[in-house]
C-alpha cells in the first residue's frame, strides 16, 4: 500500500482528518492536498479532510472544532444537546475554553465561546470518541450547573429544564450536583430549586 492509500485508510477510520495525523504517522501532509485536488479528500475546514462521501453526521461540527481547537469543550446548550437533556436545538456549537486561549479562526459552525478558569473549566469533560474522533464535552452534572451559572446567557428557564429533566432521567446525582455547584459557585443559587426537585 502507498502512503495515499494509507492516508485513505486513516480517513475512513477516523471520519475527519488532521493534517497532525499525518504528520503523526510519518507521512507527507502535501498528499493531503494531492488527495484533494484528485477528489479522493474533501476539506472541510483549514487543515481538516474527510472522504467525500463520509455521511455528515449528527456530531461532525463538533469533531471538527476539538481537533481545530484541542482544549474546546462542548458546553450549554451544545452539551444539553449532546447528552440528549432538554428541548434546546442551537443553532451554533457552544464552547469552553481556558482564559487566555486563542479561539478557533471562523467558520462553519458558528461558535459561542465561554470563557472559563481553573476548575470551572477542567473539572467535568468526558472524551467521547464518536466514529472515531474525539469530543471532548462537559458531564451532564457539570453542564447543569454550567446552565444555572450562565443563566443570565441562556435563561434561567433553560436551565431549569435541564435539572428537572436531568434529574427525572436518573441522568445525575445530586452528591455530583453538589460538587460541580461549588466549583461554579452557584450552590446558593441552586438550593431552592434542588429543594423543589428533590421533594
Amino acid at each position: 500500500m502507498s502512503q495515499s492509500d494509507d492516508i485513505l485508510e486513516l480517513a475512513r477510520h477516523r471520519r475527519v482528518l488532521r493534517a497532525a495525523d499525518v504528520r503523526q504517522q510519518g507521512w507527507s501532509p502535501q498528499l493531503l492536498l494531492s488527495l484533494q485536488q484528485a477528489g479522493k479528500l474533501h476539506r472541510v475546514a483549514h487543515g481538516l479532510y474527510s472522504l467525500p462521501d463520509t455521511d455528515v453526521t449528527e456530531h461532525q461540527a463538533a469533531q471538527e472544532v476539538c481537533q481545530r481547537a484541542p482544549k474546546a469543550v462542548l458546553c450549554l446548550l451544545s452539551a444539553l444537546q449532546f447528552h440528549e437533556v432538554g428541548t434546546q436545538l442551537p443553532h451554533e456549537l457552544w464552547i469552553a475554553l481556558p482564559e487566555g486561549t486563542k479561539a478557533p479562526a471562523p467558520g462553519h459552525p458558528t461558535l459561542r465561546v465561554t470563557r472559563l478558569r481553573g476548575a470551572a473549566y477542567s473539572e467535568g469533560i468526558e472524551t467521547v470518541t464518536k466514529h472515531g474522533a474525539p469530543i471532548r464535552v462537559y458531564s451532564v452534572a457539570k453542564t447543569v450547573t454550567d446552565c444555572f451559572k450562565f443563566r443570565n446567557k441562556i435563561g434561567l428557564d433553560v436551565a431549569l429544564e435541564a435539572l428537572k429533566e436531568a434529574w427525572r432521567t436518573r441522568k445525575i446525582t445530586m452528591d455530583e450536583i453538589h460538587q460541580f455547584a461549588n466549583i461554579n459557585r452557584v450552590d446558593k443559587v441552586m438550593r431552592p430549586y434542588l429543594e423543589a426537585v428533590v421533594a
